[in-house]
């Protein structure tokens, strides 16, 4: 019923959008004379953010098609390394570029498309080879697939980090963890180390993580433990109604998640919103238009599994299985001391209040047997969240912490 709910509220809703933009187009017309006085521009500017603030989106592009290294523009084009039935394996290939460093993006699988990193790969393109998980909508993918939970998250990466490894010149990649991969990708280091397997990643980056939620606990942490896991199971989760692929699928839906964000800073995203609509009514799009990129990608959500949201609740929220030692994979325990030869780097944003700070810092305490030269820590000042991986701050002052570390250990 959740779901179909939803639906319903979309359907309406995107018909409220086409006609609000239309409206708005005629209002702001040359030549309508009611664009010219009275209260035209400020009515048309009114129905443009509400034309944007309640349009339905789908999964949006990339589109970065060239970059810029030692000075000259470099053609970039999208491939597609690997096809899974829940999320692909994507490289930008940089035309006549070879011998930079091979780096695989973890993307998070929390409701948003891999485009949310968007602006970490376009920062990355000139200094190493960029692939990405590129998770799929679990709506979209059809039950015969089969389930997808944490133990399947980490197989995935790394099989993927197999697959960089043999390619192009047959060594290892770097990883990085943005935000919510940062607990399986540390697992598959973890077990990959143990295993020696011989492409386990050089280094592994990650950025605003939940390693240990215990550590300054924020409202999402807090959220995850105030109530018992059968809550969880009985409020959140859906089943996808028949008009999708992935029909009859448990999932916990990306509306709900995008709900509790905006829910969370409500009074900061009506504040956007306003700002928004005065550079609409004094007529200054360029200032308009970077609100509207902004939620063009934040409102862009897509569905978990059920099994996957619910694991990780209970493995990293509530548990806190991974520092507490108690964390398996398929049967198998992982084990953080099996990390020797791995260059870990965390990061943490000052003003983060989705990671709180030493959370993932956590990272670097419980890899007892990681010599202190291949640990380092960093605090973003004036960073939040989105601030640690996107925005000015993650392109002068992170990105150039994450390239020397990359250096070092390569």
């Amino acid at each position: 019923m959740l779901y179909n709910a939803y639906e319903m509220q979309r359907s309406m809703l995107a018909g409220a959008s086409a006609f609000a933009d239309f409206s708005a187009g005629m209002l702001s017309n040359p030549a309508n004379p009611f664009a010219y006085f009275g209260g035209g521009p400020i009515m048309g500017s009114a129905l443009e953010v509400f034309a944007h603030a309640s349009a339905p989106r789908g999964k949006p592009a990339f589109g970065l098609d060239h970059t810029v290294i030692d000075g000259h523009d470099v053609p970039v084009v999208e491939e597609v390394v690997l096809r899974k039935p829940f999320g692909q394996l994507k490289r930008f290939v940089r035309q006549g570029v070879e011998g930079q460093p091979k780096l695989l993006i973890v993307a998070p699988m929390s409701g948003h498309y891999a485009t949310l990193l968007r602006g970490t790969v376009e920062r990355m393109l000139p200094v190493a080879d960029v692939y990405i998980t590129d998770w799929r909508d679990a709506k979209l993918v059809p039950l015969s697939d089969g389930k997808f939970d944490l133990d399947d998250y980490i197989d995935y990466l790394v099989e993927f980090l197999e697959v960089i490894g043999k390619s192009t010149d047959g060594k290892p990649a770097h990883m990085l963890a943005v935000c919510q991969p940062s607990v399986p990708c540390y697992a598959a280091a973890c077990l990959m180390s143990a295993d020696k397997h011989p492409y386990r990643p050089k280094t592994l980056t990650m950025m605003g993580g939940p390693i240990d939620t215990r550590e300054a606990p924020t409202a999402v942490n807090t959220l995850a433990t105030e109530r018992p896991f059968a809550w969880f199971e009985q409020n959140v989760i859906a089943t996808i109604p028949a008009t999708y692929s992935g029909a009859g699928r448990r999932v916990y839906p990306g509306f709900l998640q995008l709900a509790g964000f905006m829910t969370m800073n409500l009074g900061n995203h009506m504040m956007s919103h306003w700002e928004m609509f005065k550079h609409l009514v004094q007529g200054d799009e360029e200032g308009a238009d970077s609100t509207k990129d902004f939620y063009e990608e934040y409102r862009s959500v897509c569905d978990m599994t059920a099994e996957f949201y619910l694991q990780t609740i209970d493995v990293v929220f509530q548990a806190h299985a991974l520092p507490n030692g108690t964390m398996t994979h398929r049967g198998r325990t992982v084990d953080p001391a099996a990390i020797t030869d791995i260059a870990i780097l965390a990061i943490e944003g000052e003003r983060d209040d989705i990671s709180g700070i030493g959370q993932t810092k956590a990272a670097l305490t419980i890899a007892t047997k990681l010599a202190a030269s291949k640990k380092k820590y960093m605090l973003a000042e004036g960073a939040g969240h989105y601030g640690i991986f996107n925005g000015s701050k993650w392109r002068t002052k992170i990105a150039p912490v994450l390239e020397e570390w990359m250096k070092k250990h390569g």
